[in-house]
């Protein structure tokens, strides 16, 4: 479980997304944040079930572009009294390595399922 990549992708999306969810001033970005935080940590424990896994990640890579798009729309349409910090682009990071987690449970089930065909072959003699 801890020696896939993905795994660590997922854990370093996930400090990440802590950090930020500590700098976030107003509600609604806590509750995506958090949102984004479960479906990062939550498939870290479900190494088994990787299609499952593989969708928590996808939507939790959905849910932080959606947050990060709504935060760059306040950025633009704020008064200019209003600073951002730079833990607001931490969301497209955690994105960015939510999808490259996704790749990697991917490719851990095209090899599951290669050697299940390789499996079945030899049973066939």
């Amino acid at each position: 479980m801890w020696q896939r990549i993905q795994t660590l992708y997922m854990l370093v999306a996930l400090i990440l997304i802590a950090v930020a969810a500590c700098f976030a001033k107003e509600i609604p970005y806590i509750v995506l944040l958090v949102l984004g935080g479960l479906c990062n940590l939550l498939p870290v424990f479900m190494f088994r079930h990787r299609m499952l896994q593989l969708r928590l990640v996808i939507f939790g890579a959905v849910v932080l572009l959606g947050l990060q798009v709504w935060m760059a729309v306040d950025y633009f349409t704020a008064e200019e009294t209003v600073q951002f910090n730079y833990s607001m682009v931490v969301p497209v990071i955690a994105a960015i390595l939510d999808f490259l987690a996704v790749r990697g449970i991917m490719s851990d089930e095209l090899l599951v399922r290669s050697a299940g065909r390789l499996r079945a072959s030899r049973k066939k003699k």
